[in-house]
């Protein structure tokens, strides 16, 4: 038996301190030079790992949180739910909130596993389409979603990190009836 094959399953509370190294650290990597380094430098992986863990308790049946594992350690972390209301007009759909990779293992199929896992339990749910909001300046991510089917619907909103605009884009595609 392989106990390296990349496994997808439901985040568990004793996941959220390594939940917390990945988002941390995937801050650290993805929005070095795009927000304050001042701001990432001050992030704090036990007080995040306190925010996933409440977000966790609190999230209800709507909500989904998904890891990736290999070899019994978790490499990734993705949300997602119903879409939430960013800017006063209503908007069916699905929302992934958050993905996230341990830096040291992008590209290795963590995150499209993720993210395929995501896709495919929110068409099942019946959802028509997802939607997901990324920083407008973070190209690497755009790319990624461009390859999974997403693109820019033309909806963006500001956003602001430590003092910074950092706006956002909001992407999206139609997912398969179920």
């Amino acid at each position: 038996m392989d106990d390296h094959r990349l496994t997808i399953r439901p985040m568990a509370s004793d996941d959220c301190d390594r939940v917390a190294e990945i988002r941390v650290g995937g801050w650290r990597a993805a929005y070095r030079g795009i927000v304050p380094q001042t701001y990432l430098d001050a992030m704090d992986v036990a007080q995040e790992a306190e925010r996933r863990r409440a977000h966790l308790a609190a999230a209800g049946g709507a909500v989904v949180n998904l890891v990736a594992e290999e070899g019994g350690r978790v490499v990734g972390w993705g949300c997602h739910g119903p879409y939430r209301d960013h800017d006063g007009t209503r908007t069916e759909g699905a929302e992934l909130y958050a993905l996230y990779v341990d830096p040291a293992r992008i590209g290795t199929g963590a995150g499209r596993a993720l993210l395929a896992e995501s896709v495919r339990r929110c068409a099942l749910a019946g959802h028509r389409r997802m939607l997901l909001w990324v920083l407008r300046d973070n190209a690497r991510a755009r790319r990624f979603y461009a390859r999974a089917g997403f693109g820019p619907d033309g909806a963006a909103e500001p956003f602001e990190v430590g003092g910074v605009a950092v706006p956002e884009v909001r992407y999206a595609r139609a997912l398969p009836s179920g």
